[in-house]
């Protein structure tokens, strides 16, 4: 049992800070093709909503030979290590999040932007005003991101390689218990996983219910 709790931390340590970061990424990414009118949105737009599309597996591919001990990134040695795994989930989380906050904040009233700089808000303060506004969507932003991050298992197993005591998650342990031909095991930790997968949400969907209503009243 000690086992399964060494994965399931590491199962969350990974996911959770992924979906920290690419939040950080996601959420001013869609927010600038939301409001933004500079040339290139448009293709950067299309970019998002490609990378919402694309197959994990192709994902840990491409960080795989970036990060290949003969790739260009070779030097930093993050292949096989929880860091190499964490920048791939980002990769499959940002997107994501990019797109359902870029379709959260364009389907605000359109004059709000313009009614907030009437009342003289400075661009921070005009773009955190939208950010509460439209509190629902990025919550479901936050979750659709943990979600995707949790049960991604092409991209763990490429770039981390599923190395037991190190890079081994939820996933790639369900993976490899059905190799084994060993079900009980493999349900065992699929339990486990949409255990932690409900808990986080169940929060997350409290947070986001709560933010209806207050929007409501």
């Amino acid at each position: 049992m000690d086992a399964v709790h060494e994965v399931l931390g590491r199962s969350a340590l990974v996911s959770l800070t992924a979906t920290a970061i690419a939040l950080a990424l996601g959420v001013p990414v869609g927010t600038w093709l939301a409001l933004g009118r500079r040339r290139g949105r448009g293709v950067l737009a299309t970019a998002v909503n490609t990378g919402m599309a694309v197959p994990t597996v192709v994902v840990g591919l491409a960080v795989a030979l970036l990060l290949w001990r003969s790739g260009p990134l070779g030097n930093l040695e993050l292949i096989y290590t929880l860091r190499g795994m964490i920048i791939a989930q980002v990769l499959i989380a940002a997107p994501l999040i990019a797109g359902i906050t870029m379709a959260g904040l364009q389907a605000l009233p359109p004059e709000l932007p313009d009614q907030l700089r009437a009342l003289g808000a400075s661009t921070p303060q005009l773009v955190f005003r939208l950010w509460i506004e439209a509190r629902v969507p990025l919550l479901a932003a936050a979750m659709a991101g943990f979600g995707h991050a949790i049960s991604e298992v092409g991209s763990a197993l490429i770039v981390g390689g599923n190395i037991h005591g190190q890079t081994q998650v939820m996933t790639t342990s369900i993976v490899e218990q059905v190799r084994k031909g060993d079900f009980n095991d493999a349900l065992l930790y699929a339990g486990i996983l949409l255990a932690l997968a409900f808990m986080i949400n169940a929060v997350l969907t409290s947070v986001q219910q709560r933010a209806a209503s207050w929007a409501q009243s």
